[in-house]
């Protein structure tokens, strides 16, 4: 049977490509250092000589809230710049009215001062406008700026905190909201030192060695680096929001971490069976190396899927992130091993470089045991796996999308104070009223028309109260706003707007005007309802390509359909723990999250995106040294075994640095910033220790050598990549020594 597999086993040249290049890079370290260090300088000069990064506005293209929205600031020039303003609520102590002559003059008062600022454009004076509840405990003003929320100056806020303190001095209640108030959830880059440090933990678990912990580290920082710096020095050229690089920098950090620990995890293993270092590197590149590449392919593929989403922002980032990785696979096929060059024996550990014996460590045997476990119970463990998994994923058929604001924020910010106050004392829906716009350019008198259509939108049931309209210059569009009765988040709410779109067919025959439903209740709902639309599209191209790619890689039919569904699996799993968290609220205390809702729209997206590529990280990285051990001419459970005796230590020690990072983000006071970080990090969990670590032997294990299966006519036509390196096990020994009396090069430059 071995025979056969070699003689329908015929090599291609990446991994003797990589080979070269790995032991390239060892013997001109110096030159691969310094090529590294000036594309850093250099996109670090262009990043600090690169205009800021622009504030793009969030759209989505083919929903009706954004048609609206369009219409807008085409009918009305100017009339929806994008200012900043705060919402200033003003609460009467108990029992007190704000109409009360002390209240009102502290009010009036506290308005004449936040209309001071340079950078105000107007302050509302709540008894002009009359925005007073109607039992006269609550009143707000509303402040406009002349700029953007990212333009306003630390004066401008410090000046807007400073009046709402000197309201409360009255003894009034006075809290505010809005977008002038910045976005004080945002990660401020304590999620990154913390997952920075446990991973450093784990690495120094995992080698035994300060420098083969600190090298994944120092390089993964490198190529985040150099990733960074590239966004923001292109970012005015491409139009890159100062959002686009997040995603980049925390799957770049993530995957750069993994990718150089397999690189330095592979050579110590040829070091072990003797091997020089030179020798050692090429072929830990050419090995580990192989699976690298593709393995960031895959993640590669998951990330420029996302522009399949039609979101121009999410399409960005998936873009940038996505360059991130493709950082990441340069630098560990070629700083780590030049890295390797300058301290070849430092990655060992210290009883190696003092013995000079170097043999593989006791963790390696526990993962042969574990696969031993498995091998001998391989229906017992996948059966439990996916009844485990299934059962995390039943919650997810209850998941409701949406877009949190500020009623998903604590309590001990005054953004959700001035959120529960708003809606205590004028109605749950009016922190999130609708916008209608009406096209009256058909309509013989669009005065008229824009009238009937706010009166039967008005005796809709589940409407509150609907605003006067206002007209553009031409008197051909107008704008009014409808209060629901339902808070923002509400199905109700969302039923609502249906129940509006509904009725347009026979309000548009009655007058001849046309109209929209827009603002940001809508607009979320518009969202959700595309993200949801685009998810089965987005799986299909994504796990398709993947399956193809895999198909390539493992020469196997079953395989990559197996890696597919264990996915797919853990996904759903990790779905089903969101919703029970931050949907219903079980376990929510613990996170620190106060309120419950709907889950973040693109959520999925992101889970789907991301989680896949890294699941596939940890399919190639295993499966390819079981491959590797079965073209070798061992017996399917026997590779299974080996597999495992080379690769679970090293995939586990990577999963938990993925988890470390992912969990460090849970932290974070922005609940949509927390769902994220839960989610992912439960994802790898799934997929890391319940599909990869015991689904997949069990599966392999009960396929037996039908796992390896792959039709002739298939296997002609399919290109050949040798992942596992068969090309170098042929290839005549370059650097024969025996193992015990072999010293390691010395570092020379």
């Amino acid at each position: 049977m071995a025979d056969d597999r070699h003689q329908m086993w015929r090599p291609a040249a990446v991994a003797t490509f990589l080979y070269r290049v790995g032991r390239l890079a060892f013997r001109r370290r110096w030159y691969v250092a310094l090529v590294w260090a000036a594309v850093l300088a250099a996109v670090g000069l262009g990043a600090l000589k690169a205009p800021g990064a622009v504030d793009e506005e969030f759209s989505m293209p083919g929903i009706e809230s954004q048609k609206a929205f369009d219409l807008m600031e085409q009918r009305f020039p100017g009339a929806t710049a994008d200012g900043a303003t705060a919402r200033v609520v003003f609460i009467a102590p108990g029992g007190e009215k704000v109409t009360a002559a002390g209240n009102k003059q502290a009010i009036e008062k506290a308005v004449a001062g936040l209309g001071d600022g340079t950078q105000v454009a107007s302050a509302v004076d709540p008894f002009q406008a009359k925005t007073i509840s109607k039992d006269g405990s609550t009143a707000f003003a509303t402040v406009t700026y002349k700029v953007g929320s990212k333009d306003l100056t630390d004066a401008s806020r410090t000046h807007l905190e400073r009046a709402v303190d000197q309201a409360r001095d009255s003894g009034l209640t006075v809290e505010a909201g809005g977008s002038a108030l910045g976005d004080s959830g945002g990660p401020g880059g304590t999620a990154e030192v913390i997952g920075v440090a446990i991973a450093a933990v784990v690495l120094l678990i995992t080698f035994g060695s300060l420098a083969a912990a600190g090298l994944p580290l120092l390089t993964a920082v490198i190529g985040v680096g150099v990733s960074m710096a590239t966004i923001l020095a292109l970012s005015s050229a491409l139009g890159l929001s100062t959002t686009t690089g997040t995603l980049a920098m925390m799957l770049g950090l993530a995957v750069g971490i993994d990718y150089a620990l397999f690189v330095v995890s592979r050579y110590r293993e040829e070091r072990a069976k003797g091997r020089v270092p030179r020798e050692a590197v090429g072929l830990a590149v050419g090995t580990a190396g192989s699976a690298v590449v593709f393995a960031g392919l895959t993640v590669v593929i998951a990330l420029a899927g996302l522009a399949d989403v039609g979101v121009p922002m999410l399409t960005k980032m998936g873009l940038a992130a996505a360059g991130a990785v493709v950082v990441a696979v340069l630098i560990a096929l070629t700083l780590v091993p030049a890295f390797l060059g300058f301290w070849p024996n430092a990655v060992l550990t210290r009883r190696a470089r003092r013995s000079g014996r170097i043999e593989e460590s006791g963790p390696a045997d526990a993962g042969a045991r574990w696969a031993r476990f498995v091998l001998r119970r391989p229906m017992p463990v996948l059966l439990l796996g996916v009844v485990g998994l299934g059962a995390l994923a039943v919650p997810a058929t209850d998941l409701q999308l949406g877009m949190p604001g500020d009623e998903a924020k604590p309590t001990s910010t005054t953004e959700r104070r001035a959120y529960d106050a708003l809606a205590e004392g004028f109605g749950p829906g009016f922190n999130g009223p609708l916008t209608i716009v009406v096209d009256g350019k058909g309509a013989a008198d669009p005065k008229r028309a824009a009238d009937t259509v706010a009166k039967d939108i008005g005796s809709t049931g589940g409407v509150v109260s609907v605003s006067p309209a206002r007209f553009n210059d031409a008197d051909d569009t107008a704008v009014f706003s409808v209060v629901p009765s339902t808070a923002p988040t509400d199905e109700k709410t969302k039923k609502l707007v249906t129940a509006i779109r509904d009725e347009r067919p026979g309000i548009e025959s009655r007058t001849g005007a046309s109209y929209e439903v827009t603002g940001s209740t809508a607009l979320n709902i518009d969202i959700a309802d595309k993200v949801q639309a685009a998810l089965i599209p987005y799986l299909i191209v994504v796990v398709g390509l993947a399956i193809v790619l895999l198909l390539v890689v493992f020469r196997s039919v079953l395989v990559p359909l197996k890696a597919a569904l264990g996915f797919l699996l853990s996904v759903l799993a990790s779905l089903g723990a969101v919703v029970v968290v931050f949907q219903q609220g079980h376990g929510a205390g613990i996170l620190g999250v106060e309120q419950t809702g709907p889950i973040m729209s693109l959520m999925p997206i992101f889970l789907v995106g991301i989680v896949f590529g890294l699941a596939m990280d940890y399919e190639v990285f295993l499966v390819s040294r079981m491959r590797e051990a079965y073209v070798h001419g061992e017996s399917p459970a026997q590779a299974v075994t080996s597999g495992f005796r080379h690769s679970a230590r090293v995939v586990v020690a990577a999963a938990l640095i993925m988890i470390a990072v992912f969990a460090g983000f849970v932290g974070e006071s922005d609940s949509m910033i927390k769902m994220i970080g839960f989610g992912l990090a439960s994802a790898v969990l799934f997929d890391a220790f319940v599909v990869r670590m015991a689904i997949v032997p069990a599966v392999l294990a009960l396929l037996g050598h039908r796992a390896w299966w792959l039709p002739k006519w298939l296997d002609r036509i399919l290109p050949r990549v040798d992942v596992e390196g068969e090309a170098l096990s042929r290839r005549p020994e370059t650097d024969p020594a025996p193992a015990a009396a072999r010293e390691p090069e010395p570092a020379r430059t």
